[in-house]
């Protein structure tokens, strides 16, 4: 499930590294989605050769090819294109980054929000490559803490800064649609290194986004 490599490349090249044009998709990939996904609305009982279900398939088809390219795309190089010598040692906060993911139990969405912090070692990153980062990951088949260590680990390894703190907000539709049907409830999943495993730190992180306490 793949988009065009050279559509992604051409999409570095424009300024657009993380993300995916609407208007490109692997046919090979499309066909094979789009007959598996007649077989299912058959099973379910519908008629995929109806009118407003005849090209419901392909659209599903080019829908999941979007929503998960994260797969094709590589988080830590899009850090690399834009690291930058620097001493500046203070806290830098990109918050209420939007963030959404398809949970992979239900293949169901979810979204919300990422808080990302770093405290740099001498360097630092353009401020658009985190959310990127954050929608490489999570443009793929996820689970909420999975990806708010994958944020983490990323970042930690690729800049080697002081510390970097992770903190996922999100709202899973296979609990409000299905299941337990919690329409308000909201999932909170944190990750820390370095200098935000200490308590100060952490607390000047969590006041910065707007949250009063610290997660432990």
């Amino acid at each position: 499930m793949t988009l065009n490599r050279k559509m992604l490349e051409e999409n570095e090249m424009n300024g657009y590294a993380g993300y995916a044009r609407n208007d490109q998709y692997n046919p090979a990939v499309v066909r094979r989605i789009a007959d598996k996904y007649r077989a299912i609305l058959k099973d379910l009982g519908e008629n995929p050769e109806r009118e407003g279900l005849k090209e419901t398939p392909e659209r599903v088809a080019k829908a999941l090819q979007f929503l998960m390219h994260g797969y094709d795309l590589d988080p830590a190089g899009i850090l690399r294109s834009a690291m930058f010598r620097e001493e500046y040692q203070q806290m830098v906060i990109v918050k209420d980054i939007e963030l959404y993911s398809l949970c992979e139990h239900h293949v169901l969405p979810f979204f919300g929000k990422c808080h990302v912090a770093y405290i740099p070692n001498g360097c630092i990153v353009g401020l658009s490559k985190i959310p990127r980062v954050v929608d490489a990951f999570a443009r793929r088949l996820q689970v909420q803490e999975r990806l708010t260590v994958e944020i983490r680990n990323c970042i930690e390894e690729t800049l080697q800064p002081q510390g970097v703190a992770v903190v996922i907000e999100a709202q899973h539709m296979c609990m409000v649609m299905r299941g337990i049907q919690k329409q308000h409830s909201i999932a909170t999943t944190s990750a820390f290194t370095g200098e935000f495993n200490t308590d100060k730190t952490r607390a000047e992180f969590m006041r910065l986004i707007g949250r009063g306490t610290p997660l432990g």
